[in-house]
Formats: structure tokens, sequence, C-alpha cells
């Protein structure tokens, strides 16, 4: 039986940051991935569905070149060669993991890792025994009970990021983050699309006005979208026929894409033998990420605190130092989350709507893209900054972005709630101009009623 410190199931986002952090730590640490390292968000999601959507957001800023002062001839798209590059883009990735992971000394087990015990579980034919035990198995696509799932050409994300060809027209079931990033990648290469979402609005639990005006974006770029449409079932020939407002409705599509979520992958994972208790499937943890079984921490997707790719790699850290003896805690009320459409979505904190109810006196400051002069430049004049801050103290409680690089600009926010900083320690950092960062410090003048470009 191989002897070890610290032994880490899952070689995710979560789980590799996991191990190297334990090694680093001089603890003997063992990392097993049943599949490829890097997880789903390197291999199936966040790293190839970016990629494809930088090709195809290339595309479609090619039909505005005109108006730039750009001449083309005919140009088209090879889904093919996009494909590839994708598989390139993610192998250079993996390969990158695999040499971290080895040059930090942590030992790499390609098997799929079942508990036997509290101390103990089997990888492939190998015996194992480790002192501490952190579990980072993720999560797989949820399916949803719907007759017509299981036809030929109905997809979850796996599937559609595997295909080689771009499929004619999509449906689109589930209008989340998954849903509304394959719609702009379709639309994008001019595909029609159609999203049925079952919740009142697409990209539900988000900011309002954020899902109210990109809405109306992808409608104006000729996304069909349905709310408040339970889907019924899947007929041959690929039409999804869904229920709105007690009429009977029909899409059809090339493909249809389930975008309806993830569940944790946890099904062979042998957590009774071990006695790790679970809730809905999800494994449950403390603020320590130790499980019902002290010495056995649990991180990523198979806690469903916030299945994010950062998330898992926080409690990576946070679990891999615990199980060398430390006491840290998670937090998760500064936690960006990012969604890639055309303009970027990016959020941390309260809604406006959230920090009302949590009792905290309420103000908004708020500043358009088309204010932005860097925006204007680009071409841009849609989005907007929102900074929620507490009325009364100042501190900042949230922020929602839609404009370019809203991805990249979410951390100055993120680091202020963090920290506890107020929205005037935001307008008082001074912002390079001309960027599309300025609109966050315009928010924050704007939540003291003293934005200068603004009526």
């Amino acid at each position: 039986m191989r002897q070890y410190e610290v032994a880490v199931i899952g070689g995710g986002p979560g789980g590799y940051i996991a191990a190297i952090r334990a090694a680093q730590l001089g603890k003997k640490t063992v990392l097993v991935e049943k599949r490829d390292l890097g997880g789903t968000c390197l291999n199936r999601g966040c790293i190839p569905t970016k990629a494809l959507l930088h090709s195809a957001e290339r595309y479609q800023q090619l039909s505005g070149a005109k108006a730039l002062g750009i001449t083309l001839g005919e140009y088209s798209f090879q889904y093919k060669k996009m494909a590839k590059r994708k598989d390139k883009v993610v192998k250079q990735l993996r390969s990158g993991v695999e040499n971290l992971v080895a040059g930090h000394g942590a030992d790499l087990v390609r098997a799929e890792a079942v508990l036997t015990g509290p101390h103990t579980f089997r990888a492939g034919e190998e015996e194992f025994e480790a002192e501490r035990i952190i579990l980072a198995a993720g999560s797989v696509p949820a399916a949803i009970p719907v007759p017509g799932t299981d036809k030929p050409g109905v997809l979850n994300s796996d599937g559609v990021l595997a295909l080689e060809e771009c499929p004619e027209s999509v449906v689109i079931i589930g209008g989340g983050v998954i849903g509304v990033e394959f719609a702009t990648l379709f639309r994008d290469l001019g595909k029609p699309v159609t999203i049925v979402e079952m919740l009142p609005s697409i990209l539900y639990g988000n900011d309002s006005d954020v899902c109210r005006t990109m809405t109306e974006l992808l409608t104006d770029r000729g996304v069909t979208i349905h709310t408040g449409a339970k889907v019924l079932e899947i007929r041959d020939g690929l039409t999804c026929v869904f229920e709105k407002e007690g009429q009977k409705l029909t899409a059809e599509g090339a493909v249809v894409i389930l975008a309806t979520g993830r569940k944790p992958d946890t099904a062979a994972l042998g957590l009774e033998a071990a006695g790790v208790a679970t809730e809905r499937g999800f494994v449950l943890v403390d603020d320590e990420l130790r499980t019902t079984v002290p010495h056995i921490f649990a991180i990523g997707d198979l806690t469903g605190k916030q299945q994010l790719a950062h998330v898992a790699t926080a409690q990576g850290i946070v679990a891999a130092h615990n199980a060398a003896g430390a006491h840290r805690t998670m937090r998760y009320d500064a936690v960006p989350g990012c969604i890639y459409t055309t303009p970027e979505i990016a959020c941390v904190g309260l809604t406006e709507e959230k920090a009302a109810a949590a009792g905290h006196p309420v103000r908004v400051g708020k500043f358009n893209v088309s204010g932005n002069g860097r925006s204007l430049a680009m071409g841009c004049q849609d989005g907007f900054a929102k900074l929620v801050a507490d009325a009364e103290t100042g501190k900042v409680l949230g922020c929602h972005i839609l404009a370019p690089h809203a991805t990249e600009m979410i951390g100055e926010i993120a680091l202020a709630i963090q920290n506890g900083l107020t929205a005037g320690a935001v307008s008082d950092t001074i912002h390079a101009h001309p960027t599309v960062s300025e609109i966050l410090m315009e928010a924050a003048h704007d939540v003291e009623g003293l934005c200068c470009h603004k009526l």
C-alpha cells in the first residue's frame, strides 16, 4: 500500500492547485486524476469555450469593418480550423499543468479513485493510504427529465465542444451562463439561435439591468428568446416542444443544446465507505472545507458553493493549508462572476435588490459605456457599470458591469469588497485615460452624486 500525507482526488483547477500547495508546504502528496489534468474548466469548459468565442467574435467584427474605414473582400470561417485551434490551446495549457505538478514534487496517478475507508482508497490496481484526503472530483453536465433528450443531435456542453462542424441552426435549452455563451458563439457565426428558458429571464439571479440589457442586445442580433417556458419533449427532427403562457410552441434546430447546469461527480467516489455525508448530492463542508470526516476535505463543484473554477482554486489553497495543520476559512462575498458575451458581463457582491433585502440602506451609482471615450473609439456604445454601496458607510457592496473588457475590470471591485473599501476609495483612485475602466470611477463618483460626466 502506497502511503502519503496528503492525497488529492481530482486534478481540476482546485485539485491540482491543492496538490501543488500541499507539496510546497512540505507534505508528501499524490494527485489522482481519471481523465486529463485541468478538469472540466481546461478541457471541456472555460478554456475551449473562450477559444471558440474569440474566433467567433473576430469573425463577427469583420461585418463592421467598413465603418472603421477598412474594405474587405469575401470572407468566411472554417469551423474545423477553429476547433483545431481550440484543441491546441487546451493541449498547451494542459501540458503546462502537468509540468507544474511534477515540478513541485507531487506524484501523479492516472486512474479513477474510489474511497475504501476514512484513510484509504483504490486507484486502478493500487491501494493507497493518506493522513489527509482532499476530494476534488468536480461535476458533470446535469440531465433533465424530458422525453427525447437521448436523441442524436441533442448535446450537452461536452458534446458541443467536441463538434468539428458548425451546426446550421441551434436550439438552446437553458438561458444561464452556459446557454447565453453558446448563443453568443453561434449567433456571431451567423447561425439562427433560439433560447428556451424556464425562469422569468435569461441570466436569472444577476442584476436586473444586466439581464434586461443583454436580452435586448441578443434579440437585436437575431436571437429568439423564450422565457417562462417549460420544455415538454424533443421530437424527431430535433423539434423542441415547450409550453409558454398556456400555449404549446416549437423550435427546431440542427442541434439542441442542453445548457441546464451541472451536478457533482460523486456516483463512483465511494463516499459512503469513508463516512462522508452529502446533501442533494453535494458534499457537506464547513468553513474550513472539512467534511463530516474531519481529516477529509472537499473543494470545487463537489461542495455546491459556487461552481466556478476560481472558487475551486481558492478552496484548493485553503484546503491544502488546513490539511497541513492550519485553520483557514473561506469567504464568498467577493467572488467575481464572468460571462463572455458581447459585450462581456462581470459582477461581484450583491445586486441592488439583494443588498436592500439584506437590510442595507442602498445607494447606487451608474455610468453608461456611451459616455466613455475608449469604448466609443472601439465602436461600442452598449453597456454600463453599476456600483452598489451602503448609503450610510459608503462601503462597496456589489458591482455589475456590461462592457468591453468587463471580465478584466471586475477584480478592482472584488479587491474593494474584500478589503471593506468605500465608493470614495474607488472614485479617489486615479484611473488611466482613455480606458474602459474609467466607467468604474465614474460610477463611484455617481454613488456620491458627484459624477462630472453625467447630467
